[in-house]
């Protein structure tokens, strides 16, 4: 194969395009002939001018000429555009039989890309005679063979064709014989002898006759051969061969002296007359190289090794013998199987080094295939990997266009090595590959990215100045000048925003820092775009925001709202000695200028009049009663309740309350804990007069209330056992229900008993009836809780 030539790839990326390749290849094949053994250098064709191509235009375009066979036989001139012979040609060694002999070129141009057919045809000239295979002839005939009998004789080889080739024979002149020229299926012609009279052994026993094998050549040229006919005696029946033609198929690697097929005639006679032997019959040398007989039992033996891709089937023509000399013809047909034992071969016409990324589409590379078997194992796939942007395209007979699939992007991928697989169809498949390292050169088609959209910094209050407070990174998938990158703060959104006397940021490494100390309570957060800008031509940049969120430190106390302690006088909360467990007394509210866990407020009940009786929620800060309130309760109550963060360290801060426990809410007017206090210290004397005036009237009257109960009971006894007696196990259906709605803890039961006096209606007296039947100990009861109550009396 002609020497690649180099082709410079700017070139390549302007000129390859598939569809101006397709568009110059020419369709009918241009061609010419020549006479064989002309001489190496002659003058074929001025091809230039047969192609319509300007003077110089071939060396312009590098044409070149590429053959189909491995021997290259023509020569192109550039500077005349004359086709000329690289060598003399021998049309017997290039073709054999073979007629028309048509050597196939292609004629390739660059730029733009063209190819071009072409036939030579090698004439034939008549420089061989016919040659007999051997000196002399033996021919044997029965002298009882009857006039019109054919005989067949060995042919002569011509290896000219066609009008040169071999056309007739003739015989010498004589009474008994005449030759005819037989015309073969394959082209041959083979000469018959026929027998014009009846032999007589007796009278001449033996004839030597000349055979003669004349071409068609000016002037004709010949072949002779001696034919010595021996009169044989009678022998009535020849061998005849059971099965004529015999056919049989031979892979081409069957290994040396493999058997191919036995044969068998038969001959009717007995003795030696139908003894029989077996024998090529006009084989020709090549034959005689590649298979022998066995003359005993007629087994075909491979002797010489066979290639399908020189010859596919062999016609080898047999003889039986018997021993009276005669004989019978017979064909053995081998057909030459293949075998896939060529792999594909693969020839490159034009390859590129590399390509610029984000090329449009650009032929790689040029290439032909080619496999010398045939049928399925001549069959070719020609293929590339399917993860590659390429494309493998037909474009002339076994021609081959590698392109790229799309525009190639070398931040994606840098380098490509693409592998070419020829495989065949045979069993087993060959392959070949070929591989193309193609480099892809950068272009500055990537912006700056950055590692993140927005980035989230995070910098505690009362900072040191120029503190490093984070980092912006961006990468350039380019390379070399393009993917250096330079940072800058853009212009904020908020024009109100001093960016410049915050932050700042290093161009190299886009470092960010703090320029002075921040307050969490006057700038909790704020935000700004970064650039990064590569130094490409032309320049790219993108843009990323950055916000800053500043931390809390627990730097402010709590602050509270309610009660208001400025000094003014103190807020007094008034709660009803009826209410429950749990009545809302009052809520302390306070706020911290802090944020998050330092705002997070708690309260506690640091101090109290009377522990136990109050209680704070640490969550919300209200103040509820504990437990019920009594009759020895204190009135005025004074409470210091803590309100503390959960910073670290925690900050607090305490506020005082002040409580007034009142029998209820009508008075129109009830004094402050502080003015009461004072009114008892300034009229001591008119307290203690009271006190003593309600001691003196409450135990009259319990005398007085003792002495009729008394008295009733024992008038009315009966009545009372009748009326107000309980039957065991189980409690009067008159029962009174009080339950613990107001100041007492337990629901208690009563039985109310009427006089003996149906007409009076009142009540005579109240009998508790818990204490017996719901209470096992009353005095434990009473202890307990000092509400608890034996008896009531109702007037």
């Amino acid at each position: 194969m002609e020497t690649l030539e180099r082709i410079q790839p700017n070139r390549q990326v302007m000129v390859f395009i598939l569809v101006v390749f397709l568009s110059q290849a020419r369709s009918e094949p241009i061609r010419y002939s020549v006479l064989e053994e002309t001489e190496s250098g002659s003058f074929v064709a001025h091809l230039s001018e047969d192609l319509g191509l300007g003077t110089g235009e071939l060396a312009a375009r590098s044409a070149r000429v590429v053959s189909d066979n491995d021997k290259q036989c023509l020569l192109l001139d550039h500077q005349t555009g004359d086709l000329l012979l690289k060598e003399k040609l021998d049309r017997e060694e290039l073709c054999g039989p073979i007629e028309p002999c048509v050597l196939h070129f292609q004629l390739l141009l660059d730029t733009p890309v063209q190819f071009f057919e072409g036939e030579l045809s090698v004439q034939d000239i008549n420089d061989h005679s016919p040659v007999f295979p051997t000196r002399e002839m033996l021919l044997k005939i029965l002298e009882n063979s009857q006039p019109g009998t054919t005989f067949p004789l060995k042919l002569a080889q011509d290896l000219d064709v066609g009008s040169n080739g071999l056309q007739k024979y003739t015989i010498s002149p004589n009474a008994y014989f005449h030759v005819l020229t037989r015309n073969h299926s394959e082209g041959k012609k083979y000469p018959d002898l026929v027998q014009d009279k009846v032999l007589d052994r007796e009278e001449q026993p033996e004839f030597s006759l000349t055979l003669m094998a004349l071409d068609g050549g000016s002037p004709p040229r010949s072949g002779s051969v001696t034919v010595r006919i021996l009169v044989v005696d009678v022998n009535d029946n020849a061998p005849e061969f059971v099965r004529s033609p015999y056919q049989v198929q031979v892979l081409e690697n069957s290994p040396l002296d493999s058997p191919i097929i036995t044969v068998l005639a038969k001959d009717k006679d007995a003795g030696n007359f139908g003894r029989v032997s077996y024998g090529l019959f006009q084989a020709s040398d090549d034959i005689k190289q590649t298979f022998s007989i066995n003359e005993v039992t007629g087994e075909i033996r491979l002797t010489k090794k066979l290639d399908f891709e020189q010859i596919k089937s062999y016609q080898v023509d047999i003889e039986a013998t018997d021993g009276g000399g005669l004989s019978g013809k017979g064909t053995v047909v081998i057909e030459v199987v293949d075998v896939n034992d060529n792999a594909p071969e693969l020839f490159i016409s034009s390859l590129l080094s590399s390509i610029p990324e984000n090329a449009p589409e650009t032929i790689v590379s040029i290439f032909r295939i080619r496999d010398r078997d045939s049928g399925n194992n001549g069959k070719m796939i020609c293929s590339i990997p399917d993860n590659l942007p390429f494309l493998l395209k037909p474009t002339f007979k076994n021609f081959y266009t590698l392109v790229t699939e799309s525009p190639l992007d070398r931040e994606s991928r840098a380098q490509y090595n693409i592998t070419i697989t020829v495989i065949d169809m045979g069993t087993p498949r060959l392959k070949t590959q070929h591989n193309i390292t193609l480099l892809v050169s950068d272009v500055n088609d990537n912006a700056p990215a950055f590692t993140q959209p927005s980035y989230s910094l995070f910098l505690r209050e009362n900072n040191s100045p120029a503190l490093h407070i984070g980092s912006v990174s961006a990468t350039d998938r380019d390379a070399g000048a393009n993917a250096q990158i330079t940072y800058s703060l853009l212009p904020p959104r908020d024009p109100r925003l001093p960016l410049a006397s915050l932050v700042a940021i290093n161009a190299d490494t886009g470092q960010l820092f703090a320029l002075r100390a921040l307050d969490f309570e006057a700038l909790r957060a704020f935000e700004f775009g970064v650039g990064a800008t590569d130094r490409g031509a032309p320049a790219l940049s993108s843009q990323a925001l950055v916000r800053v969120q500043v931390l809390d430190a627990n730097d402010n106390a709590p602050s509270v709202l309610y009660p208001p302690h400025n000094g003014s006088a103190p807020c007094t909360e008034l709660v009803p000695r009826a209410a429950e467990p749990g009545y809302l007394v009052s809520k302390v509210v306070a706020v911290d200028a802090d944020s998050g866990q330092n705002a997070w407020l708690s309260f506690q009940l640091l101090r109290a009049t009377e522990p136990g009786l109050f209680g704070v929620w640490a969550h919300n800060g209200e103040v509820r009663t504990a437990r019920p309130l009594g009759e020895r309760d204190a009135a005025r109550h004074r409470l210091v309740v803590l309100v503390r963060d959960h910073g670290e360290p925690a900050l607090s801060a305490s506020v005082t309350l002040h409580v007034l426990l009142v029998d209820g809410f009508s008075q129109p007017y009830l004094p402050l804990p502080e003015a009461a206090a004072e009114q008892a210290r300034a009229d001591p004397l008119t307290v203690y007069l009271v006190v003593a005036l309600a001691a003196v009237s409450s135990l009259f009257l319990f005398s007085v209330l003792a002495l009729v109960a008394v008295r009733l009971c024992r008038r009315s006894r009966a009545a009372w056992a009748g009326g107000c007696s309980v039957p065991e196990g189980h409690l009067a259906g008159h029962l009174v229900d009080v339950s613990g709605t107001g100041t007492l803890s337990q629901s208690y039961q009563y039985e109310v008993c009427l006089t003996g006096d149906p007409g009076t209606g009142e009540f005579k007296f109240l009998k508790p009836i818990i204490p017996s039947l719901l209470v096992q100990d009353p005095e434990k009861e009473q202890k307990e809780n000092p509400d608890f109550r034996n008896s009531f009396v109702f007037s």
